[in-house]
């Protein structure tokens, strides 16, 4: 009897074990972390075609130089900005780097408006490819990113979720943040098309 009774201890113990979530943890972990590296994986290859990009529209358009310098600046604060694993666990990190990418991609936005006054530059071929490689980039950032809140979603279920919610106070795994939008008022509004001058 006492022998069926310590089997039965172990089964319950090792039942237990298997629900407590922990090796899910580590799955949905690992995932959030492989879709948070191909988000930064997309954000340095546009990092990378922008100066390119940059040069080809000088040669246009010299006379904008406010644009270009905003352009070279946001590039550069969002080069430099550390990507490592704890951002991921950082709220206020997270929302830096999501905050320089923003400012990235405003600035990608009007030097895209100042090449549309310059029709010699439109035809040009070597900026059409620039500016289809920077659209494609955009668009696998758009998609890695929502792959990434995906992750973080499943993630964070787990994580709140009863019994593998005591797994994640006990092994130390907290909600991690998602990418939010930090002008969500400003995007909320539809934008003016106005085709007369």
């Amino acid at each position: 009897m006492a022998k069926l009774l310590k089997w039965l201890a172990i089964a319950a113990f090792a039942s237990m074990l298997s629900a407590c979530g922990y090796n899910d943890f580590q799955t949905k972990d690992e995932a959030t972390k492989a879709a948070w590296g191909e988000v930064v994986n997309q954000y340095q290859r546009r990092a990378d075609l922008i100066p390119n990009l940059v040069n080809t529209v000088k040669g246009y358009a010299s006379h904008e130089r406010e644009t270009f310098e905003a352009v070279t600046k946001a590039r550069a604060a969002a080069t430099s900005f550390q990507i490592t694993p704890e951002v991921l666990n950082d709220p206020q990190a997270f929302q830096k780097f999501q905050q320089v990418q923003g400012e990235l991609s405003s600035a990608l936005s009007r030097l895209m408006a100042i090449s549309e006054n310059y029709p010699q530059l439109k035809a040009d071929t070597s900026f059409r490819d620039l500016q289809s490689q920077l659209e494609g980039t955009e668009n696998r950032i758009t998609v890695a990113r929502q792959r990434y809140i995906v992750a973080v979603q499943e993630y964070n279920v787990l994580a709140r979720s009863f019994p593998t919610n005591i797994t994640a106070k006990i092994f130390s795994y907290p909600v991690k943040p998602s990418f939010t939008v930090e002008n969500e008022k400003s995007i909320a509004t539809p934008p003016a098309v106005n085709f007369g001058k």
